[in-house]
């Protein structure tokens, strides 16, 4: 799978936006097992912008400069190895292929609507959800040895969020719309 050099340098940019985006809304004062974070509306957007491969290539570098160490993490340690082990890092991990699965609906499908691209959000965040969640299970009950259950999970991980995600996924799916109908390559494609 070979990605072309405009691909490579777009997927850096996102990257970098989604480690800017991170950094400047940690918020050290909340302390929760999931804290409220931007960084899937930035994964969504990633996917409905650049599209399945690159949105998804863009996730893989955000992740890779975490686990290499580098402080671009939500909570502490805030990068590094040591990072998979924390709870919430399913819902990093999730950001692949919310990306991919976002971007993908919006490709080769003809006319992109609003309502695709609302669609293809929606789907991005159910994707973030449907990995973060049994992670977040899966580490507390097996790793922390913290018998938790499934309602336990959802009131720590998908209840408080849930109605802010879907107004990200509205964001999201508002943005790439407009961006893309001000774009010469997409303006007859996302009208």
């Amino acid at each position: 799978m070979k990605f072309t050099h405009r691909e490579m340098v777009l997927a850096g940019l996102m990257a970098a936006f989604m480690v800017v985006v991170t950094v400047v809304t940690r918020i050290p004062f909340v302390y929760a097992v999931v804290p409220f974070s931007l960084q899937p509306l930035v994964a969504v957007l990633a996917g409905v912008l650049l599209g399945a491969r690159t949105g998804a290539l863009s996730m893989v570098v955000y992740l890779l400069l975490g686990l290499a160490g580098l402080p671009v993490f939500a909570t502490e340690p805030f990068g590094g190895v040591m990072y998979l082990l924390k709870p919430t890092f399913g819902f990093l991990l999730a950001q692949v292929p919310a990306a991919y699965i976002a971007g993908r609906l919006l490709e080769n499908r003809g006319p992109a609507s609003l309502y695709r691209y609302i669609i293809a959000s929606l789907a991005g965040m159910a994707v973030i959800y449907l990995i973060g969640l049994p992670y977040i299970y899966g580490t507390l009950n097996f790793y922390l040895g913290k018998a938790t259950s499934i309602m336990a999970v959802l009131k720590i991980g998908f209840i408080p969020f849930f109605v802010w995600d879907l107004l990200k996924a509205v964001v999201v799916g508002l943005l790439a719309r407009a961006i893309h109908r001000r774009l010469p390559r997409y303006s007859s494609k996302y009208k």
